[in-house]
């Protein structure tokens, strides 16, 4: 059904979502977009066409299912899976994938550096109905050898089209991060911890000129607008441990990013802003309102952010909730953390770990939010607890295979299906079990 909308606007010079919601028409993906949020049409159009909701749907990517980012929708998570130079398998990807969608990722980055990133990038798209983000330097950088200084605008360009034209739905682009920027890094603990912002800094000290993304900017917007690719603007000055928080190196390159942002709307393409990666949570709620003001309430995008640099191996843990507080705040999406965070290549199984720990993060923001039947599904896995209906809770809990794990570790498996306790207490000793004669003796609502 989508490959039947994109074909009628082959020929049309600019055919992003913006475009068309400022024009006042409802896509086919504002209309699904719409049904799958349980929100009006008209508002996702509205959304869309201020730039508060971004829909990244490439029209390349025939089998992907629009989805929404944006303060209106839901709380999303994106997955972060992909090959380095010591593991290059598409195999292996593509059931990262799968994974990522099983537990319900809901947009996929593939950050592959290593082996053939083509190919790697095909398969990912191919397996994929969710949309696929990319980060073009990494790519860049592999196919000139790993030699910063080789880049050029033109080649910078030839990647990114060619990323476009596979079907990437959004592109992180390390824009905002300025030359007058580099003084402040000095003052940092950890100084540059994003790859993309790091290698930036390479060249533009090697050739101390201004950041060719930034330079070239208007014709990267020519690219993204052709294919309907929507930009994440790269935060690559974001803070690497709580020391280096919300300091003048973070916040001038967001002001940056907030200007860039209103070029890439002249142009009808459609803008997220990429946020802090570790934030004391006292300054959590600042960094939400701050994005919001310098960056006109584009979508923020935020990975993370880490509350405490000491979990190691629990990182996903510790991200979360930064990653809760900042979707609570106005966050539009989280990227996920893995326990592998700071230590290595995230496998099939850490992926899993990661997406359920965003999971719940992204849910407790719709929560606290107040979105619509957000607390639905929690008000029937209490129903369900305590009538001891074990698989109407294993169908309604964020991973039922890992439930079962547990719960049928100390109770067979037709043992479980009619009892009335856990483990935990016993029969004898189930406050469920006790409430439940108690209500069965004697009126509660009669007691003084």
């Amino acid at each position: 059904m989508r490959e039947e909308w994109v074909k009628k606007r082959e020929n049309d010079e600019v055919r992003t979502q913006m475009y068309y919601a400022r024009a006042g028409i409802i896509t086919q993906e504002m209309e699904y977009v719409a049904k799958v949020e349980k929100l009006k049409p008209e508002l996702i159009r509205s959304e869309v066409a201020r730039g508060r909701m971004i829909i990244p749907a490439n029209v390349n990517h025939k089998q992907l299912k629009p989805m929404a980012i944006g303060i209106a929708a839901s709380c999303k998570i994106n997955s972060n899976i992909g090959s380095s130079a010591l593991a290059s398998d598409a195999a292996g990807e593509v059931e990262k994938v799968e994974v990522s969608e099983k537990y319900g990722a809901d947009t996929i980055m593939d950050l592959s550096t290593g082996g053939d990133l083509d190919m790697i990038r095909k398969e990912v798209i191919k397996n994929a109905n969710v949309p696929i983000g990319t980060v073009p330097m990494y790519q860049i950088l592999h196919d000139i050898d790993n030699k910063i200084e080789d880049l050029t605008i033109e080649k910078m360009l030839e990647v990114i089209e060619r990323q476009a034209k596979q079907g990437v739905s959004y592109f992180t682009i390390h824009a905002g991060f300025l030359l007058e920027f580099m003084p402040h890094i000095a003052k940092r603990k950890m100084g540059i911890v994003s790859r993309g912002g790091s290698l930036m800094a390479a060249w533009m000290m090697h050739y101390h000129r201004e950041n060719p993304f930034y330079t070239a900017y208007d014709e990267i917007l020519d690219i993204c607008r052709k294919y309907d690719v929507a930009l994440s603007l790269g935060d690559s000055l974001r803070p690497g441990c709580l020391y280096d928080a919300s300091d003048s190196a973070q916040l001038g390159e967001l002001k940056v990013l907030g200007e860039l942002t209103l070029k890439a709307w002249e142009k009808d393409v459609q803008v997220m802003i990429e946020g802090p990666g570790h934030v004391p949570l006292n300054q959590v709620e600042r960094n939400m309102k701050l994005e919001q003001e310098y960056c006109h309430e584009a979508p923020f995008y935020i990975l993370g952010p880490l509350v405490t640099d000491i979990a190691a191996g629990y990182d996903h843990i510790s991200s979360a909730i930064g990653a809760a507080v900042g979707g609570w705040y106005g966050a539009s999406m989280l990227c996920y953390v893995t326990p592998k965070e700071h230590l290595g290549l995230p496998n099939a199984k850490d992926v899993r770990e990661g997406i359920i720990a965003y999971k719940i993060a992204a849910h407790a923001a719709d929560i606290a939010r107040g979105r619509k039947d957000a607390m639905k599904v929690d008000d029937e896995m209490s129903d369900a607890r305590y009538a001891f209906d074990w698989n109407k809770q294993f169908e309604l809990c964020l991973d039922p295979e890992r439930a079962k794990e547990y719960h049928d570790e100390t109770l067979p498996q037709d043992v479980f299906k009619d009892a009335e306790f856990c483990s935990m207490c016993g029969p004898k000793f189930c406050s469920y079990k006790i409430t439940q004669d108690i209500v069965e003796k004697h009126s509660l609502e009669t007691v003084n």
